[in-house]
């Protein structure tokens, strides 16, 4: 029996996002579980499809015994503020020094941390850690897909794994995985041979799609190289809302034999070379998605807009109006949008009551100049306290708090609020308030891709769209200023130069 001291510290920064992260955003947890400590994370993560989850569930099976650290995420956003980088860090390092002597350390992460004072959030976390344990005990972490890869985190852990698709429908499963790295690593007594290989393109998130292609081919050859080369294999696609030098796609591997796993990593590398002009995604604006919509969208086989520049999950606040202004503008039949993050308009709602209209000002909140809230008299059609538990095939098992929550109807148009910052990836966050899902003519979410694990199969068709937003899809519409000199930015894009 080992005994495994088990953390977590998960954040996508988006640094051109309007909002940080301070210490209360990671004690609310978004659409997360809230800040955790100690013996308390296990229960509190079980049956949910987390990393740590998986990764205690397999360590537990095994027979080993587990010490709980921290276990922390917040919502994507801007930089994660010094002092709750410090903060957390410190509590982690804290519990683990007091956790005395332990056989290996297992970390659910993310990989795409930016804080106000560090570009490498995880880096600099992995080489604290290592500083307590010392060379020779085997640090292990599992990563999103969104990972962007550094020199620190590779140098500094002794095994990495990331998720294999997006949506994140094998969260739980990564962390299963990274586990059994770790007890591998372990009972050989050395660590594993790296390798660790970056690209030089920029892809947007929508065209990162495990669904589709190339990302589907791509992880169907990542399979078949682990088992010819006997390596634990991970393509990053990465974050490209990240302004630092070693933003981007990665590709990485360990195993037993270093001449194997360089060559999986080298053949995996090769093929998302020649992907690149395959990764190019056709953007609607939202007139036209909505036009379209209109025209093919109906009971049994809505089509699904993703607004995806406002993706909560890419670091949008959920907030921004300007898709439902096109739904507004065309009356459109059967047409819901959600979440719209709005706290004073749900409460509003919940004051107004069911039944009765009211004039409100919706969204728009985060400050973004030239944005004002859409102002209407909309009909309160259902209310919510916003607890509720996921089912969908990501989402499964986390019991969701969104607080006041709200359907208000416009004409045709309904949207549905809600006060806590979550992205619309779950047919229980509509269902549960009154909402079929399936029965809408078209359904317009707040997300990226993660919607599509739930919704997709209920659609006639898929429609990227690209309204007002801080979550670009298009990767050169950014602000660069610190990218490394000739990364490309986008698939075929230009090259940046500072």
């Amino acid at each position: 029996m080992a005994v495994i001291a088990v953390g977590g510290f998960q954040h996508e920064t988006n640094t051109f996002a309007p909002s940080k992260a301070d210490y209360a955003a990671f004690e609310d947890g978004g659409g997360w579980p809230e800040l955790t400590f100690g013996d308390a994370i296990a229960p509190r993560l079980a049956g949910a499809n987390i990393p740590a989850t998986g990764a205690l569930d397999a360590l537990h099976a095994a027979g080993h015994r587990t010490v709980g650290l921290v276990w922390g995420a917040a919502s994507p956003s801007a930089q994660v503020t010094r002092d709750a980088y410090e903060r957390i860090v410190g509590d982690l390092l804290s519990r683990l020094q007091q956790a005395g002597p332990v056989d290996g350390v297992y970390l659910d992460l993310h990989g795409a941390m930016v804080t106000e004072h560090l570009d490498d959030g995880e880096g600099e976390l992995l080489a604290r850690v290592r500083k307590v344990v010392g060379p020779r005990v085997p640090v292990v972490a599992s990563l999103d897909l969104h990972a962007n890869m550094t020199r620190a985190m590779i140098e500094h852990s002794d095994g990495l794994n990331a998720y294999c698709t997006y949506p994140h429908i094998d969260m739980a499963a990564t962390g299963a995985r990274a586990a059994g790295l770790l007890e591998r690593t372990i009972k050989a007594g050395v660590p594993m041979a790296k390798a660790f290989r970056p690209l030089d393109f920029l892809t947007g998130l929508p065209s990162q799609c495990t669904f589709i292609e190339p990302a589907k081919s791509l992880y169907e050859l990542l399979a078949r190289l682990e088992r010819e080369h006997a390596t634990s294999l991970s393509f990053t696609p990465g974050f490209p809302m990240a302004d630092f030098p070693e933003c981007g796609m990665a590709v990485f591997g360990y195993g037993p034999d270093a001449k194997r796993v360089q060559a999986a990593v080298d053949a995996l590398a090769r093929a998302v070379h020649d992907a690149e002009s395959d990764f190019a995604m056709e953007l609607y604006e939202p007139r036209a998605a909505v036009a379209r919509a209109m025209q093919r969208g109906e009971p049994g086989a809505p089509v699904v807009m993703a607004d995806t520049q406002d993706n909560p999950g890419a670091g949008g606040n959920g907030d921004t109006t300007g898709l439902l202004a096109a739904l507004i503008e065309r009356n459109a039949r059967g047409a819901v949008l959600g979440l719209l993050i709005d706290p004073a308009s749900a409460r509003q709602a919940h004051e107004v009551g069911i039944g009765r209209s009211a004039a409100f000002r919706l969204g728009e909140i985060s400050g973004v100049p030239g944005h004002v809230p859409l102002a209407g008299e909309f009909t309160v059609e259902a209310l919510s306290d916003g607890k509720f538990t996921c089912t969908g095939p990501m989402f499964k098992g986390f019991r969701m708090d969104l607080r006041h929550m709200a359907v208000l109807r416009h004409g045709n148009v309904r949207v549905v609020l809600a006060s806590k910052k979550c992205q619309a990836a779950d047919q229980e966050m509509f269902r549960h308030i009154g909402i079929e899902p399936r029965q809408q003519h078209m359904l317009a979410l707040k997300s990226s891709v993660h919607f599509r694990a739930d919704f997709q199969p209920i659609a006639s068709e898929v429609l990227v769209v690209a309204a007002p937003g801080p979550a670009k899809a298009d990767p050169t519409l950014f602000h660069w200023t610190r990218l490394r000199p000739g990364l490309r930015l986008k698939p075929g894009g230009p090259a940046f130069q500072p």
